[in-house]
């Protein structure tokens, strides 16, 4: 069967390659949607993030002989961690400055993180073996999917659940939203907000991180392998509304689908695909998709 002279078996192929994409995209969208809506800083970092995440796997594995399992949850919580520090030392001094001086201190930092780990290691990618567990494909019929990438789509999608219901369904996520919107009436309340912003930030950056550590089996570990993603995953953030928890994750997922079909019908037009969706939709709707208007 064929769609427009395109086999069914390739358009569900790429369909499927689409959702491993969009589930790196979701779950990095997702922590820079976490950091600004309760933040409201844009963290330009967020690639280098990603890099460390991917880097820390790579190092416990060489250095330390600690598994995939292992560092799938001591990444996370280094980089966060990092991220904490970061916030506490530096970020916090600006929060009631203008949005770009947050964007110009985080970027500021990427170059440090990228430049420091490019002269140690340089920018050829390093190999990272993904878990025994997950070696091989599974035959789906029209494809053979690696077991790896599909657990990635499972991984993204529990962590991006997980962290849309602590926030829009728990009480913690409502004392995160009115810290961010009245903080002096939520420390009446006895709630540390400084504390509760510090760890916010890790928590976004923890994402990140294994978003990088989900990655690293699957792409070249190198100082530099933020640097393409930031540029897309930031698109898609204004796509589905800066701040908007949902609207991080459907766009995040959808667009990397749509990078894929792209893929199959113009694969000229997949590396741009999403910046022209970015524009269409700014011109209808400037707040994006999931966004409110402010």
């Amino acid at each position: 069967m064929e769609i427009l002279g395109i086999p069914l078996s390739a358009l569900l192929s790429q369909l499927l390659l689409g959702l491993v994409n969009g589930s790196f995209y979701a779950i990095l969208s997702l922590g820079l949607a976490v950091i600004f809506g309760l933040l409201n800083v844009i963290n330009f970092a967020h690639g280098a993030t990603f890099m460390l995440g991917a880097m820390c796997a790579w190092m416990g594995l060489n250095y330390f002989g600690l598994p995939y399992w292992v560092m799938l949850v001591v990444a996370p919580v280094v980089v966060g961690l990092l991220g904490m520090v970061f916030e506490r030392t530096m970020l916090r001094w600006i929060y009631r400055l203008d949005h770009l001086y947050g964007l110009l201190l985080t970027f500021g930092l990427t170059l440090v993180v990228e430049g420091i780990f490019q002269s140690i290691y340089g920018s050829s990618g390093q190999p990272y073996s993904g878990p025994e567990l997950l070696a091989g494909a599974t035959d789906l019929g029209f494809m053979m999917l690696p077991n790896y990438r599909a657990w990635v789509v499972v991984a993204s999608l529990g962590v991006c659940f997980a962290t849309w219901y602590l926030i829009e369904r728990t009480r913690l996520g409502a004392y995160l939203r009115a810290g961010t919107e009245n903080p002096r009436l939520v420390e009446a309340f006895g709630i540390n907000v400084p504390l509760m912003v510090t760890l916010t930030y890790g928590f976004g950056v923890a994402l990140a991180a294994f978003a990088g550590v989900l990655a690293a089996p699957v792409m070249q570990v190198s100082a530099l392998m933020g640097q393409p993603m930031i540029i897309t995953v930031f698109a898609v953030v204004v796509i589905g509304g800066m701040g908007s928890i949902f609207g991080a994750i459907v766009t995040g997922l959808g667009l990397g689908v749509i990078e894929g079909f792209t893929r199959v019908f113009y694969p000229q037009g997949s590396a741009t695909v999403v910046f022209v969706i970015m524009a269409l939709v700014l011109l209808v709707r400037p707040a994006g998709l999931f966004g409110k208007e402010r």
